[in-house]
């Protein structure tokens, strides 16, 4: 059992289990566990609130920006002569990260496969009690490349759906390469699943995406807002973004989903379905969901968790809110969350949602902000 001390409780987790779970101060009493010094205060802020955690629990950690495929949409805008770390810098990394308490490492790029040394990054998260997963785009994934990954809890493959899906978010059609990635992992006795970018050319055709990485062998299925960060921050963004529409229609199809993710018209069970916390806002459109916070945080549906639950150590070793997010911004991102303007601070969904996506408001309005697609933030603005 590993355990984190917070001044509500604590977070644990089970080495023989994959789930990080939330214990309040009496849950963790049952285990026999005491936050001694951690619960002196009588403040307790309960996970989801508005104050900010004290560390992450997650963080993203940069291994390379070097990548070929050149995805028009690129956040980190990697390039083949891109930049790789260090092994021994990323080593001093993770040791850090251990000390601090972080439970996952998300290890991504730039495309990590390139390193040689990815199996060694891993093992060595593992010894200091992290649990590593790893994003790729699944090009070039050898027999070699993949016996390098066997110590990553999970590995996800990069797949917005078939060829003009792919091609529509990507700029090159790299479909066939990645679907080849996602089954030779699943053959390989590999953890896979996919990320699957939102924008308005793959959100209708998603079901169908899904079954298609359930039919590979994918096991869990991430769905990502298109954020505009890297490459994907020009006026393309305002074009791919998912319309208005599309927001407003985003629980309804979760739970479609998640009733039934269709392959060849019958029921595939066993792929689980996750969304960024830049999605959450969206749910707010929706009556039953947005009635219910507490549901949501229950299950772990939170919205922006930058410069909370969630961290980046970038590239060139600085650390972020959030993949997405530039260096500078923590504090502005968590003053946010202490005094949100309307029609942020009255509604229900503020204490999961908490905003929004603040990369999202830094390029639409120009500041750190509520989301502006959000939409309780459109309708609020256009009365």
């Amino acid at each position: 059992m590993i355990v984190r001390y917070e001044p509500w409780g604590a977070w644990v987790k089970l080495e023989t289990m994959p789930a990080l779970v939330a214990l309040d101060r009496e849950g963790c009493a049952s285990l026999g566990l005491d936050g001694g010094a951690r619960w002196s205060d009588e403040k307790v802020i309960l996970p989801g609130g508005d104050a900010p955690k004290s560390e992450p629990i997650e963080v993203h950690l940069a291994v390379t920006s070097r990548c070929a495929v050149g995805c028009e949409g690129c956040y980190l805008d990697a390039r083949p002569d891109g930049i790789e770390p260090p092994r021994e810098d990323l080593i001093a990394a993770l040791d850090d990260l251990a000390k601090r308490g972080v439970f996952t490492v998300a290890f991504g790029g730039g495309e990590p496969t390139l390193r040689d040394d990815l199996d060694v990054l891993a093992e060595h998260a593992r010894s200091r009690g992290i649990t590593p997963v790893l994003t790729t785009s699944g090009l070039g994934l050898g027999a070699k490349k993949i016996d390098r990954l066997r110590a990553f809890a999970q590995v996800n493959v990069s797949y917005d759906g078939p060829s003009a899906l792919y091609e529509a978010v990507r700029g090159t059609d790299r479909a066939a390469e990645a679907e080849d990635a996602i089954a030779r992992l699943a053959a390989a006795g590999i953890n896979v699943g996919v990320n699957v970018v939102l924008t308005r050319q793959t959100f209708d055709a998603l079901e169908a995406t899904l079954a298609r990485a359930r039919m590979l062998g994918a096991r869990e299925a991430q769905l990502l807002r298109y954020k505009p960060q890297g490459r994907a921050k020009t006026l393309d963004y305002l074009a791919k973004r998912l319309t208005p529409k599309q927001a407003r229609s985003l629980g309804p199809l979760l739970r479609s989903l998640t009733e039934r993710t269709s392959l060849h018209g019958e029921r595939s069970p066993g792929l689980r379905l996750r969304i960024d916390c830049a999605l959450v806002p969206f749910l707010s459109a929706d009556p039953d969901l947005s009635s219910r916070p507490e549901d949501l945080a229950q299950w772990g549906i939170f919205g922006c968790e930058a410069g909370a639950a969630l961290g980046a150590r970038r590239i060139d070793g600085r650390e972020a809110p959030c993949s997405f997010a530039e260096p500078d911004t923590r504090d502005a991102f968590r003053a946010f969350l202490t005094a949100p303007p309307e029609p942020c601070a009255s509604c229900t969904l503020r204490s999961v949602c908490r905003g929004g996506c603040k990369v999202v408001s830094a390029y639409v309005d120009g500041v750190i902000g509520s989301d502006p697609e959000c939409p309780r933030v459109r309708a609020a603005r256009s009365s």
